[in-house]
């Protein structure tokens, strides 16, 4: 064996050493990567056939290894990790030759390429791939980033190293908009690289910072990286679950596990949060703790002048403080009591089946003990005993239909533990409530009495949804009580939307914000999958660049707003109304709940094409469809390049 190492170690070298040499070479790591692939296979080729590279094979025809066999355990488990006393046997890397291996890697390329690529179960979700870059290199092209890095330059400036946490701060922000990290490098590196010299930040402190934050792009979602990974990773990890089951002697992973083996890409970014923001507060803490360090290095830049108008201590503690912490703490409050709850009766036609127990227990003695090893004694007895009180009770109860009486006592019974006040209408005029105590602090010298009148109207619709609206109450009905409330309150709300957007960090910070929450929460809220979630924020990017663009172009955006507002009523009338129009009893309120949906829906799409048109006058739609091809285009061939890598190291075993 060459230098001692077995030839499958030593095969496993030559790809990482090519792989690495083809990254650092300068060529385009799409380009790389499949490059690699050929080179490292034909190195390992000509040494196999050289005779340098051997593999010690366990021999499957010795007595040791048969009785192994005899003893009950699984052929897959037999390794010479967990059997070095095994006979080996050697035999090339490459059993029946090199040329056998490049002709099923070339017929295997193509099945590959089709299955993870252009077509399989997972292309729907690396649809996603291109809505994100679109997204991203939208909210790119509006200058968002330019915006972001000055205002948060005025906010933490005047602190040691406080240019480097704004760069810190815009890195996290961009890489949560873009998902990618030669864009966001490139704009943080053209943008803040120049202001940090010209302050006398050290530039080992200012590159570094830099990069470090640019590459947030590859974990904070929604990151391209995560959408690739988990278009393989579930796959990989089901497969793995039940190989993992059978050789412990359990029949499935459902049945080994106590739950399905999945991870979708929801999972992976639900994964990612929190490591993202973490890293991201690191990188601004070792900033900040380098310039209390060495002062000198990134000293700190004197405080702007900035628009809008002056808060005091005791006004910004009233109103940003004191009053979101009394509206958030009494909605708990409220929510414990009872008082704030659920006011859902809608009543499934068929009975709960019997659950089962948490785990399975009608399995073998192998089974068994690898459960009890892997959930631990006192989890498998309360599996035993939940089974048993359901054998006690006659078994497990299928579901049945219910009958109209059975029917009626189940709404009643809801009815009778309804909240008096309904979540959504409580989560939704909390957060108008929020909105204009905000306002309120952002001028306080502005008159009241608008923001006093949204108030009113938040109590008013509380006060209606106690005293008015029931958990029988129609979606129609309730709109009718609410109407009233609503108008006082979005009467406030509208002058709090003016006196909020005089605010310069708000106007930046507040919509790209609301989209990233916007896209991030449909996914980890479980609402939909990434692809329509990435749509979403791909169309919502085309509409704040597009009001940007009129802004600077001194027109009004009205449009786009209308739009904006057409999407929100559009969700709103989804939520509340039942849009099926194929019923055979369609009440007039849910006729005319689709009729405005339907109409909201065109405005928008009217409002994203108009919002094209703008971009296209203004010279800046086609140099972002460009981009987007180009990365997209650079991301699959990453891709393809990734299974030809994989199939070479698959050849050899």
């Amino acid at each position: 064996m060459l230098f001692g190492l077995d030839g499958v170690e030593i095969g496993l070298i030559i790809i990482f050493l090519s792989l690495f040499g083809g990254i650092l070479s300068g060529f385009p790591v799409a380009f790389a990567i499949g490059g690699s692939a050929v080179i490292s296979f034909a190195i390992i080729a000509g040494l196999d056939s050289a005779g340098y590279l051997v593999h010690q094979a366990i021999d499957t025809s010795s007595d040791a290894y048969n009785a192994l066999i005899s003893s009950g355990i699984h052929s897959d488990k037999i390794s010479i990790f967990r059997n070095p006393d095994l006979p080996r046997v050697a035999q090339p890397v490459f059993e029946r030759g090199w040329e056998h291996a490049m002709n099923t890697n070339i017929s295997f390329i193509v099945n590959r390429m089709n299955e993870r690529v252009l077509a399989g179960a997972s292309i729907e979700t690396l649809l996603a791939v291109l809505m994100f870059v679109l997204m991203g290199i939208t909210l790119e092209r509006s200058k968002i980033a330019n915006d972001l890095l000055t205002t948060m330059a005025r906010v933490f400036g005047p602190l040691p190293g406080g240019l480097a946490v704004s760069v810190v701060v815009v890195g996290a922000f961009l890489a949560a908009s873009t998902g990618i990290v030669g864009a966001t490098v490139v704009t943080m590196g053209l943008l803040s690289l120049p202001t940090m010299l010209r302050h006398n930040y050290s530039p080992e402190l200012a590159t570094g910072v830099i990069a470090a934050s640019g590459t947030l792009g590859q974990i904070i979602p929604p990151s391209i990286v995560i959408v690739l990974l988990g278009t393989l990773a579930g796959d990989l990890y089901s497969a793995a679950q039940e190989q993992r089951a059978q050789l412990v002697g359990c029949s499935d992973a459902l049945t080994y596990l106590g739950e399905a083996a999945v991870v979708s890409v929801g999972t992976l970014f639900q994964a990612a949060i929190l490591p993202g923001i973490m890293l991201a507060f690191l990188y601004g803490l070792y900033a900040f703790g380098y310039a209390l360090v060495k002062p000198d290095k990134a000293p700190p830049v004197p405080a702007m002048e900035g628009k809008g108008e002056k808060i005091g201590r005791n006004g910004a503690l009233t109103w940003f403080l004191l009053a979101p912490a009394v509206l958030i703490g009494g909605m708990f409050v409220m929510g414990s009591f009872g008082v704030v709850g659920s006011q859902a009766i809608l009543v499934d036609s068929y009975s709960d089946a019997t659950e089962s127990s948490s785990l399975r227990t009608n399995v073998s003695e192998q089974c068994q003990a690898a459960i009890i090893e892997l959930h631990g004694q006192e989890k498998w007895d309360a599996a035993v005993a939940q089974q048993a009180a359901i054998d006690a009770a006659g078994g497990a109860q299928e579901s049945h239909k219910l009958t109209e009486e059975e029917l009626v006592a189940a709404t009643d019974a809801k009815v009778a533990a309804a909240a008096p006040i309904g979540s959504g209408i409580a989560i939704f005029f909390t957060f108008m409530a929020l909105t204009l105590v905000f306002a309120r602090g952002i001028a306080p010298s502005a008159d009241p009495r608008p923001i006093l009148i949204g108030l009113a109207g938040v109590a008013l619709a509380f006060i209606a949804d106690i005293a008015l609206i029931t958990p029988l109450s129609t979606p129609g009905m309730t709109t009718i009580y609410l109407l009233v409330p609503a108008l006082l309150t979005f009467y406030g709300v509208y002058h709090a939307a003016i006196r909020l957007g005089k605010n310069e960090l708000l106007a930046v910070v507040f919509p790209p914000l609301v989209l990233i929450v916007a896209v991030l929460g449909s996914i980890l809220g479980g609402i939909t999958n990434p692809t329509p979630a990435a749509a979403l924020g791909a169309g919502g990017a085309i509409l704040l660049a597009a009001y940007r663009k009129l802004q600077d172009e001194g027109g009004t955006g009205k449009i786009i707003l209308m739009a904006t507002f057409a999407i929100v009523v559009m969700i709103l009338v989804g939520v509340n109304f039942d849009l099926r129009m194929n019923r055979s009893d369609v009440p007039f309120e849910d006729i005319l709940a689709f009729i405005i949906a339907k109409g909201a829906y065109l405005f928008a799409m009217f409002g994203i094409l108009y919002g094209c048109v703008v971009l296209y006058r203004g010279a800046v739609l086609t140099p972002i469809v460009r981009e987007t091809a180009k990365v997209t285009s650079m991301v699959f061939t990453i891709l393809i390049g990734s299974q030809l890598l994989n199939l070479v190291v698959i050849s050899f075993g």
